[in-house]
């Protein structure tokens, strides 16, 4: 869909130069990536604007091919081992008080990038003690063994999409199973209640309210504490259709819909993203007041809230 055919509940803003700069500074110079950018993702206007961003690690070129992700699909080159300081020191430089990493999915590697995780984790906590780290990790190709090396590194939440309903994994997701992603939350929680686990979904793909509605009562079963909604946008011409842009008053019915399912954190919205409010999400779970610092609600005020996190 063209964006000047995008209602204004669904359009972004570029970020000021100034953020650009600050950001390039911090985190490109050192020859690191952002899901902000690499994925496109709408609030980076507003994110870099305040500081913040979404680290990918093990390169920008993922083994995967879904149709919906703007990130480049190929042949990676090996994992650099200097990254995970890298994302550390631009932590530290950047005064985050909550990181986000994340990866491109590497299907090529033995253990799926997982040590690649561990390492940028135990980086991070040296370097910035108390800061609150998430990891938004891949699928790890179904190894348990590479999934508890990430959840024994200790990380504040764990985040994995099984990103839209079953029915449409064919057509978005080829190389993914459905079950699988529901395995990875499940385990998590048996290795270690303690760490929050956290999902995200699109809407806007041709599933159904019944559809979605299911998908909540699984990721409810496997014990997900935070989930995020948002509205699929189409890349470029050459990724999947956007089949419906849903109103704002959907989002709203659908965070009704989540917690009376029993999800306790739900952020949900035409532009909301897996790592957007991050730090506020997990503020949330664990009974801390906002930090007005960190994103959490849209900038518009002709939209009620719909970059809201559920009070």
């Amino acid at each position: 869909m063209d964006k000047q055919r995008l209602p204004p509940w669904v359009r972004s803003t570029l970020p000021p130069a100034s953020a650009l700069a600050k950001i390039t500074r911090r985190t490109y110079c050192q020859g690191l990536a952002t899901v902000c950018r690499e994925a496109r993702c709408p609030n980076r206007g507003e994110c870099f604007s305040k500081g913040t961003a979404a680290f990918l690690i093990l390169g920008d070129v993922c083994t995967r091919d879904c149709r919906f992700c703007a990130v480049k699909h190929g042949i990676p080159q090996p994992p650099e081992p200097s990254e995970p300081v890298k994302v550390a020191e631009s932590v530290a430089v950047m005064g985050l008080t909550h990181a986000v990493v994340t990866s491109v999915t590497r299907d090529d590697l033995e253990d799926g990038g997982a040590w690649q995780f561990v390492a940028t984790i135990r980086a991070i906590r040296e370097m910035c003690p108390g800061v609150g780290i998430e990891v938004l990790i891949p699928d790890f190709r179904g190894s348990a063994d590479a999934l508890r090396q990430v959840v024994e590194a200790g990380p504040d939440v764990i985040n994995h999409n099984p990103e839209t309903v079953p029915r449409l994994y064919p057509l978005l997701r080829h190389a993914a199973i459905y079950e699988r992603s529901l395995e990875l939350l499940a385990r998590v929680r048996q290795y270690d209640p303690q760490i929050y686990t956290k999902s995200g979904i699109m809407v806007g793909v041709g599933e159904t309210l019944d559809e979605v509605r299911a998908l909540i009562r699984d990721l409810v079963g496997v014990g997900c504490a935070a989930l995020t909604i948002g509205q699929y946008l189409r890349p470029t011409k050459d990724h999947y259709p956007v089949k419906r842009i849903v109103p704002p008053e959907e989002f709203e019915q659908l965070e009704d819909i989540a917690m009376a399912e029993g999800i306790p954190c739900v952020a949900a919205g035409p532009l909301v993203r897996s790592s957007y409010a991050a730090g506020q999400m997990l503020r949330k779970l664990k009974g801390l007041p906002a930090d007005e610092t960190d994103p959490g609600e849209s900038v518009d005020p002709c939209i009620r809230n719909p970059c809201k996190i559920n009070s």
